[in-house]
């Protein structure tokens, strides 16, 4: 092995999905499908609360809306915003003995 300057090399880069920039999609996600599960409900209007019932539908739409961009964002990550990521030599320092 070859010795390596002090501090880290980069070697290269790899394309990742930008989570960060997944949380608009993620609130849009989840409101269609809260929209689709809700829309034949009966329309009412309440100054109180929120209804177990409803609080119940938003978890769940939040749920399969995650659910569904995780299995996009890991089969099809070319659907979404990338960043280049950059992955690091190692040096004698991170090498064991």
């Amino acid at each position: 092995m070859t010795s390596t300057n002090n501090g880290s090399q980069v070697g290269g880069y790899r394309n990742e999905v930008d989570q960060q920039k997944l949380g608009p999609a993620l609130v849009i996600t989840a409101g269609l499908i809260l929209g689709m599960r809700t829309i034949r409900w009966e329309a009412t209007h309440s100054d109180g609360l929120a209804g177990e019932e409803w609080e119940k539908e938003v978890e769940h739409s939040a749920r399969v809306a995650k659910r569904m961009l995780s299995f996009l964002t890991t089969r099809y990550p070319d659907l979404f915003h990338s960043k280049r990521v950059p992955w690091y030599v190692a040096t004698d320092e991170d090498s064991p003995p």
